[in-house]
């Protein structure tokens, strides 16, 4: 092993309890890549989780910075040697990965990798991801890997837990989207059945005033004004079920903790990449935490199927006792200018009635072919 015995049980046991912290897949997949490179003293860890269609539904790496990641460009497809890891379920220790007849090349601002350790995760005998490192921080044997046989095992031990941790971490997310499905279909079946009874008795009432207005003006008059009770009454009802609709996540995890998520969710779902970055913020009334949920999710909706943008980035940063919410993206933007029209087709009108009816503020600043950035600003409590 590389390290000594102690150093190394000990590190080991350090990476196994933060795999087992973490119950969203994406923290769970930044543990593992950390750890890896942090255990077997890599300069670079990459782990991609593979989808249907030749590519990754989710790529992490670790040893990047963020500017070197965007100008990398693309995520890579299933290809070369992260096919065969993928493929063929096997591990791959080379010296010089770019000697290697499989090897096809990467982008010009991809860092440059030599020595590689990678092997697939598996879960039984399905390969969920593949998970790889390069570059060991050590003296190479001349022609020879950094990487030992001692680090293959110990990279493999650390896969069979990431497997399980991975593993565990898509049951919960699942547990809870079914959790969150079934909430909206028991609010629907309310909100159907007790507004509904509402605009049955409106209906009935008000035919029946209409056709007494000719032959009893009084008693037309008694059934108008009932007529106004059952629609104050089906307004509650909405406003109530409103009420009810806010966002159980919101209640339970914050604002901060449920835009990471829905933002994690969008990462995985879309090709264009999705981050989020939170610097400050404290808990802020219920009402403008819901606001700026509600902004968001219009907003990122908007940048991933209008806008064509590879990147969209969430920022959360305290301001004073209040918060601003950015969601910026390098898609094809649009003219301001052409406010009526662009308003409506991107719920720029709805944005700014939840900001205002929060208290806050609503900018929008795009170009064409710039990409567009929603500000929105709310004043805590």
């Amino acid at each position: 092993m590389s390290h000594g015995p102690r150093s190394g049980l000990a590190a080991v046991s350090s990476a196994l309890l933060a795999m087992s912290r973490h119950l969203e897949v994406r923290d769970v997949l930044k543990t593992i890549t950390a750890s890896a490179r942090e255990l077997l003293d890599a300069q670079y860890a990459a782990l991609g989780v593979p989808d249907d269609h030749g590519g990754f539904a989710q790529f992490v790496v670790d040893g990047v910075s963020e500017e070197q990641w965007k100008a990398i460009g693309p995520l890579p497809r299933q290809h070369g040697i992260l096919a065969s890891m993928l493929h063929e379920a096997r591990s791959e220790r080379l010296a010089d990965v770019r000697k290697d007849p499989r090897f096809e090349g990467w982008p010009k601002a991809h860092p440059d990798l030599i020595d590689f350790l990678g092997l697939p995760i598996r879960d039984g005998d399905e390969v969920i991801g593949a998970l790889f490192l390069a570059n060991k921080n050590c003296e190479k044997p001349e022609g020879g890997c950094g990487f030992t046989a001692d680090d293959e095992e110990l990279l493999g031990i650390l896969a069979q837990h990431a497997a399980i941790a991975l593993t565990n971490a898509r049951l919960y997310e699942r547990s809870r989207e079914l959790t969150i499905a079934e909430e909206r279909s028991r609010l629907a079946h309310e909100l159907h059945d007790a507004v509904s009874q509402k605009l049955f008795s409106l209906r009935l009432t008000a035919q029946a005033a209409a056709r007494l207005v000719d032959r009893d003006p009084s008693r037309a008059k008694g059934e108008l004004h009932q007529v106004a009770v059952l629609a104050a009454e089906a307004a509650d009802e909405l406003r109530a079920a409103v009420v009810e609709l806010r966002p159980a996540a919101l209640d339970e995890d914050g604002l901060v903790a449920t835009l990471r998520t829905q933002v994690q969710v969008l990462d995985r779902a879309h090709t264009a990449r999705v981050t989020f970055a939170c610097h400050g913020v404290k808990a802020l009334p219920a009402s403008q935490e819901e606001a700026v949920l509600r902004v968001a999710q219009e907003a990122l909706h908007n940048a991933l199927r209008h806008s064509g943008a590879d990147h969209v980035d969430v920022t959360l940063d305290r301001r004073g006792g209040g918060a601003v919410l950015r969601v910026t993206d390098d898609g094809r933007g649009f003219d301001p200018q052409a406010v009526r029209r662009a308003g409506r087709h991107l719920g720029l009108v709805s944005m700014r009635d939840r900001s205002s009816g929060a208290g806050g503020t609503l900018t929008v600043e795009s170009v064409p072919g710039k990409g567009t950035t929603i500000e929105m600003e709310v004043p805590g409590g």
